[in-house]
């Protein structure tokens, strides 16, 4: 009788001690998948969905002039030894995604997954990010600003800034999902180029006329090479190839002169332009968790 309760005291101590740590498991997991500064600068692409544009007479392109209609809406994450940037968030809120799945209608634009969902896939949540900076204030490129906007500093140039908050909002934008960067920490731009973490390998270029100071973004990755993410400065490949300009710039001389500028420095660098709303493009490119480097 005295052995079997030695054996009974013992099992449940066993059985303690094995519940124990099955409730430490899963946070040790949690911590083990937070994501660590990289040696070299990573960047990783996100599916934020599509647009399916409805006329694309205002790129003055018709429809069988192009490979497709249909425009990619990317999201990217640089990561960088010192620090994170997101570049360009999206059209659809993470906000406007349902408990059972879909999403809240905007405008002509679809997504599948939450931005959210995709960075914490690789460890980083939006504590995480260092920096938040858009290529321009149009709707399909700040969905997911309020997300950053309490803890990331935003990199924004000065007409950018005054546009996005002007009386009344320009019908362009979604005032409401990038109501919150009203006060949050910001960084006017003033340079033409910015280099966001002072190595040279993560750097804003200003390149206005789509919006009053549309910007791109170059990165110089030690594998892949030099990359330039190019907001709108191009929609379709065909814009390039035919050398269309929308007529629905802000600027189209300035736009003109942007692009110019652009292919020189492509040229001279020899850096891959990414068109970001090239649907045929984007869609060959590896998405998060894989990443280029």
């Amino acid at each position: 009788m005295k052995n079997y309760s030695v054996g009974l005291r013992t099992y449940r101590i066993v059985q303690t001690l094995f519940l124990a740590i099955l409730a430490i498991a899963p946070l040790g997991l949690a911590q083990q998948r937070k994501a660590q500064p990289p040696k070299s600068v990573r960047l990783y692409v996100f599916d934020c969905g599509s647009l399916d544009i409805p006329d694309t007479s205002p790129y003055q392109l018709k429809k069988e002039e192009l490979v497709t209609n249909k425009m990619s809406v990317p999201c990217f994450l640089v990561a960088h030894p010192k620090g994170t940037l997101m570049w360009d968030v999206g059209a659809v809120p993470d906000s406007s995604f349902k408990p059972g799945g879909g999403h809240a209608p905007l405008r002509y634009a679809t997504a599948t997954k939450r931005l959210t969902d995709q960075l914490a896939e690789i460890g980083y949540t939006p504590a995480d990010i260092t920096y938040l900076s858009v290529s321009h204030f149009h709707w399909d490129h700040v969905g997911n600003a309020n997300v950053f906007a309490p803890t990331a500093t935003w990199l924004v140039r000065k007409l950018e800034r005054e546009i996005m908050f002007s009386e009344p909002p320009s019908p362009r934008t979604e005032p409401a999902n990038y109501s919150a960067l009203k006060t949050s920490k910001t960084v006017i731009v003033t340079h033409e180029e910015h280099d966001v973490f002072g190595d040279g390998t993560v750097v804003l270029k200003s390149t206005p006329g789509h919006s009053p100071d549309h910007q791109v973004l170059f990165l110089k990755l030690t594998k892949t090479g030099p990359i330039l993410l190019s907001g709108d400065l191009y929609h379709y490949p065909e814009e390039r190839k035919l050398n269309r300009v929308p007529t629905t710039e802000f600027n189209a001389a300035q736009t003109v002169a942007s692009r110019a500028t652009i292919e020189a420095f492509l040229k001279k660098t020899g850096a891959q332009l990414w068109i970001q709303h090239d649907f045929t493009a984007n869609a060959k490119l590896k998405k998060a968790p894989q990443y280029y480097e």
